[in-house]
């Protein structure tokens, strides 16, 4: 599965570092709002706490 990053978040998205950009990426995820962008973000800042 490709992730997939809505049309409507895209702008936001672009805004990120090419790093954080390609971590999201790898995650296969399907992102259609701001929603689903900051759970994603949430959850690699949690896997990161837990290192």
């Amino acid at each position: 599965m490709a992730s997939y990053i809505s049309p409507s978040v895209r702008d936001k998205f672009e805004t990120l570092s090419i790093n954080l950009k390609n971590v999201i990426l790898e995650r296969d995820v399907h992102i259609e709002s701001i929603h689903d962008l900051i759970r994603v973000l949430e959850d690699i800042v949690a896997e990161g706490e837990s290192e």
